[in-house]
């Protein structure tokens, strides 16, 4: 699937401290120390709907983990996928009386264009659900003949035809990532896309590989499991594998996505392989509006689309954003985005000084001056994706150009090329 047209991201004049950040499945911070290329996994959309600010901030989580880990001096392999066909999807199709696939590539288009304004670093595979489907029957396939998954008779589908589940009994790892009680996994498992009811499965929680074909359904051609379609987690499971190999780095996305998507993601490959997933995973808190969880399915959206139409500079959306960190949960207000411009304002303002001072802000650190300031941004940073302190340091460099003594400013200025370079780099706002 094409994927969207990435920044320039600048190299950093000084070498950025080793990235700490709160792992989901350890409860504690954990500095990542790649050998060799670093595999970065997030959970992209379900396009039914546009990008609001929760997709926003986490995608936003990403591109900051992303930056951080370059900046370290590890190359990164970058993967996302498309939830390009899913019950959410099917059902809102129905309900506006569009093909499904037109609703998906019209809300994948839009995201790619939202993605692109925010200045988010693109992925080197951005792959769709059904793109993956082969990858999906294969893995399903094997874990049937371990043993790991089993058949059960679909009385709704034609024929003989039947669904296929994971056993989770047979998977011992099962909670590594949440670390969830049963007792927590089944208060919302229903919600969050399973089906406990389900007559005939060995256990309420083990998650849907294949969907046998129904009447009226998309479906594709299965193999052994006959016409049908993967279930929601798997698609993930093979995707990471093909593109990244496992256990690669990260996994990331949103914390509704814990349990169970992340989980269940893991499961899946401990059947498949006997290997972990991924070696840390790293989870965006919600961000609500009026206090409630900003989601499509209440409709208590601010898009990011939206905004831009309105006229909102992307790189003030991008500060509101950056000002929370990413794991607490929040809600969105008309005062963050005012607070925004005002910041990015000043900023500007400070940058032209820079520029009018003689050290213009392509310039690196040595040719203009020191970069202690652009350091501090780079160790806020590295401190569990601080951005909020990292923005607050800019801010008080801001301060010392525009308000400062003549001592302060002149020292302000002739930081000010490093810095530039760091801002652009760590927390993707092009000054320069």
């Amino acid at each position: 699937m094409e994927s969207w047209t990435s920044p320039t991201v600048p190299a950093l004049p000084l070498t950025a401290p080793p990235l700490r950040v709160h792992d989901t499945a350890t409860g504690r911070q954990e500095e990542l120390t790649p050998q060799g290329e670093a595999g970065l996994y997030v959970c992209g959309i379900t396009p039914y709907d546009a990008t609001h600010m929760g997709h926003a901030a986490t995608y936003l989580t990403v591109d900051t983990l992303h930056r951080a880990l370059r900046a370290a001096g590890h190359p990164v392999r970058f993967v996302q996928n498309v939830t390009d066909v899913d019950e959410p999807l099917l059902e809102r199709a129905e309900r506006d009386g569009v093909h499904w696939e037109d609703l998906a590539q019209r809300e994948i288009q839009l995201f790619r264009d939202d993605m692109e304004a925010l200045r988010i670093i693109a992925p080197d595979a951005y792959v769709g659900a059904v793109e993956g489907i082969p990858s999906d029957v294969a893995a399903v396939e094997s874990m049937l003949d371990s043993g790991h998954a089993y058949r059960l008779p679909a009385d709704d589908a034609p024929g003989t035809a039947s669904d296929v589940y994971l056993e989770l009994a047979s998977t011992p790892a099962f909670g590594e990532v949440s670390g969830w009680s049963r007792e927590e996994m089944m208060a919302v498992f229903a919600e969050r896309g399973g089906d406990p009811e389900r007559a005939g499965k060995k256990d309420a929680l083990d998650p849907l590989l294949w969907r046998a074909h129904r009447e009226g359904e998309p479906h594709w051609e299965g193999g052994t499991l006959g016409d049908g379609r993967p279930g929601w987690h798997i698609e993930c499971t093979t995707i990471a594998r093909d593109h990244l190999g496992t256990p690669f780095l990260v996994q990331a996305g949103g914390d509704d996505l814990v349990f169970p998507h992340h989980e269940m993601s893991a499961a899946q490959s401990r059947a498949l392989t006997g290997e972990a997933f991924a070696q840390h995973y790293v989870h965006q808190a919600m961000v609500g509006l009026d206090g409630e969880k900003m989601s499509k399915s209440k409709g208590n959206l601010v898009l990011v689309s939206r905004l831009r139409a309105a006229g909102e500079d992307p790189a003030a959306i991008r500060l509101a954003l950056l000002s929370q960190h990413f794991r607490t949960a929040w809600d969105w207000t008309d005062g963050h985005l005012e607070q925004a411009r005002t910041r990015l304002a000043r900023w500007r303002a400070a940058t032209e000084l820079v520029a009018a001072g003689g050290g213009a802000g392509d310039q690196v650190a040595g040719e203009a001056g020191g970069d202690a300031v652009a350091r501090d941004v780079a160790a806020r940073v590295a401190d569990d994706l601080d951005t909020p302190g990292a923005l607050a340091v800019v801010d008080r460099w801001a301060d010392h150009v525009l308000d400062g003594s003549e001592q302060a400013r002149t020292g302000a200025l002739a930081e000010g090329p490093a810095l530039l370079v760091a801002v652009d780099a760590l927390l993707g706002i092009d000054l320069r």
